[in-house]
C-alpha cells in the first residue's frame, strides 16, 4: 500500500500554492482556487490544499510539520540561504535527530522541516 496524497488546510491556499511550487517543486493538478488546489510533487505525491471554511488562521498541534529531505547538508543550506534572501525568517541549520535541518513557519499556516539524513 503507498500514501498518495494528503490534504492540508491552510489559510491561504493561493499563497501556500504558489510558495510550494517556488521552493519545492510542486506542480498544479488543478486550476486552484481559494477554496482548493491540487499539487504533485516530482515523486508522485498527490498534496491538496484547502479552505472549505475560509478561515484566517488554521492551527495545528505545535509538533504537526511537514519535511522535505534533500540529498545533502549543502542542499538544505542552499534552501535555507533562498528563503533568507527572499525575506523568509528561518532558522539556521543544525544538527538534530540524526540530521540536518531546519523549521520554519510557511505561507498558509503550515510549519516545513527540511533536512537532510545523517548517513547510517
Amino acid at each position: 500500500m503507498k500514501l498518495n496524497h494528503l490534504n492540508l488546510a491552510v489559510s491561504d491556499v493561493i499563497q501556500t500554492q504558489q510558495f510550494l511550487q517556488t521552493y519545492f517543486g510542486f506542480q498544479p493538478l488543478t486550476k486552484g482556487s481559494p477554496v482548493l488546489t491540487v499539487l504533485r510533487d516530482e515523486n508522485g505525491l498527490v498534496l491538496t490544499l484547502s479552505n472549505f471554511n475560509k478561515v484566517t488562521e488554521v492551527n495545528y498541534p505545535p509538533e504537526f510539520h511537514i519535511g522535505f529531505i534533500q540529498g545533502s547538508p549543502e542542499e538544505v543550506n542552499g534552501i535555507n540561504q533562498r528563503l533568507r534572501d527572499d525575506g523568509f525568517e528561518v532558522e539556521s541549520p543544525h544538527s538534530s535527530h540524526n540530521s540536518w535541518t531546519f523549521y520554519f513557519q510557511a505561507p498558509g499556516g503550515l510549519l516545513i522541516e527540511v533536512l537532510c539524513l545523517s548517513q547510517m
